[in-house]
């Protein structure tokens, strides 16, 4: 059994589990499979928007996918989420990914 079907696996004994979820937006992006990691990170947002971690990677994949507007407001959203979270790091993160893809 490969990787996505095991977390597919995993998704379905445990629906709601945001990590999953992420796990397996990380490993279509692995396969080349932007469209299907998409629709995984925004499920996820859409079910956990306080999933931190997913706003940067959904914002790589729109700036390869060249959805720049979009990709900035997911970044812009997901340091507003960070920051009401406490967690620097990824605010950093997400406000580096920010300012470098203005600076195109």
């Amino acid at each position: 059994m490969n990787k996505i079907d095991q977390l597919l696996d995993f998704l379905a004994a445990s629906p709601e589990d945001s990590f999953v979820r992420h796990a397996l937006a990380l490993e279509y992006i692995k396969l080349g499979d932007d469209q299907a990691a998409r629709v995984y990170f925004e499920n996820l947002l859409e079910k956990d928007p306080g999933y931190v971690g997913a706003y940067y990677h959904l914002g790589k994949l729109l700036e390869r996918v060249q959805l720049i507007d979009q990709a900035i407001r997911i970044y812009e959203n997901g340091m507003l989420v960070a920051k009401k979270a406490g967690d620097n790091h990824a605010f950093s993160e997400l406000r580096g990914a920010l300012d470098e893809l203005m600076d195109i």
